[in-house]
Order: C-alpha cells, then sequence, then structure tokens
C-alpha cells in the first residue's frame, strides 16, 4: 500500500469526521441530555452504518456503485430519506419543549439502548454527504497496483477509529457541560437551538445536488 497516500487519506477522513454534521450534533444532544453510555451506543451504531457505506466503495471498483451515482431517482430516494429522518429527529426535540423536564428524562431513560444503536445507525446509512465521500471519493485513495481488500480493511478501521473517537470526545464535552443545562429554561432553549439545526440541516440536505 502506498504510504503517502495513506497519510493523505488519514487527513482527509480526520477533517471530514470532526466537521460539523448530524452525527456529531446527535452526540452532543446525546452526551447534555442521556449522558455518556448513549453516545456510546449512538457511536457503534453510526460507525456500522459507515462500514456498510465503505463496502460501497469496494464495489465502485467494478464499476456498481456508479448506479448510484448515474441513478437520479436512487439518488434522490436516498437524499429524501436522510432529510425527512433529520428532520423528524428535529421536530421530535422542538416537540419535547412541551413536556417538563423530568418527563422528558423519564422518557429518555426508558428508551431501550437498541434505539439509540438504531439512530446513529440511521443517521450514518441516510446521509448524502458519508454516500458520496465513500462512493466518489473514497475509492481514489485506493491502489489498484496492491492488493485492495488489506487497504479497504485498514482505510476503514482508520475511518471508523476516527468516527467513534470524534463523536465519544464530542459527546463527553456536552456530558461535561450538563450542569448548565439542569435549569429548566436552559434545557428549552437547548431544545429548541438543538431541534431547530436538525431541521435546518435535513431541509439543507434537500437541496443537495445530484
Amino acid at each position: 500500500m502506498n504510504i503517502d497516500m495513506l497519510i493523505i487519506y488519514v487527513f482527509v477522513a480526520f477533517f471530514y469526521i470532526i466537521s460539523p454534521g448530524p452525527a456529531i450534533l446527535l452526540a452532543i444532544y446525546n452526551g447534555a441530555v442521556n449522558g455518556n453510555k448513549v453516545v456510546m451506543v449512538s457511536a457503534l451504531g453510526n460507525i456500522i452504518g459507515l462500514m456498510m457505506l465503505s463496502i460501497l466503495s469496494i464495489l465502485s471498483i467494478s464499476g456498481l456503485s456508479a448506479i448510484l451515482l448515474s441513478s437520479s431517482t436512487l439518488f434522490l430516494m436516498v437524499k429524501i430519506v436522510g432529510a425527512f429522518y433529520l428532520i423528524y429527529l428535529g421536530c421530535r426535540q422542538l416537540f419535547s419543549n412541551n413536556k417538563r423536564s423530568k418527563e422528558i428524562s423519564v422518557i429518555n431513560n426508558n428508551r431501550p439502548l437498541i434505539s439509540y444503536f438504531k439512530e446513529g445507525f440511521l443517521v450514518a446509512a441516510t446521509n448524502p454527504k458519508p454516500i458520496l465521500f465513500f462512493v466518489a471519493l473514497f475509492p481514489q485513495f485506493l491502489d489498484t497496483t496492491y492488493s485492495i481488500m488489506p487497504q479497504f480493511i485498514i482505510m476503514t478501521a482508520i475511518f471508523m477509529v476516527f468516527s467513534f473517537l470524534s463523536l465519544s470526545c464530542y459527546g463527553y464535552l456536552a456530558q461535561r457541560a450538563k450542569g448548565a443545562l439542569s435549569n429548566i429554561n436552559n434545557m428549552k432553549w437547548f431544545h429548541r437551538i438543538s431541534g431547530g439545526l436538525f431541521v435546518g440541516m435535513g431541509t439543507s440536505v434537500l437541496f443537495i445536488k445530484h
């Protein structure tokens, strides 16, 4: 494997991962509201979703993932599903303003961890941004003069580790700032802002051009 190309990939992947997006916003929200355990479960679901997307990059070597890039209908379907899921998450947080903070805490505590795992998975799997990264950009770092599978495993592992650590760190920092949200009014504003950001992200996804 070309070491120089791998180093470039590490830098590209790192800055892509730490840039603000739905997964990071979800980690911040879960850290502030639900705690580090939920953040890690959701982050695990997210990286599994990213791993599934990275498999598309291998298919692209044989041209199969070109179907996603060339099919306007398929891309539109993925984009709509991802956009409306983000809008749904945002609306759920906005409407939680109508409930008392204790009621919100009880509802969150009653949610099974698997639901947070699925939430993280869906945020990753239905977001056009990582889809385009893995299908269009990821394969360009693969050197076809070497065996593809070892490169795929190493690059995917790097991306997943970076993603998990990034989401965990964002969630931990949000959890440390949780004291500021102990006030009911502060919590209401947090839900409004985070919900609005999710809705805004979902809406912006609808305007992504194929």
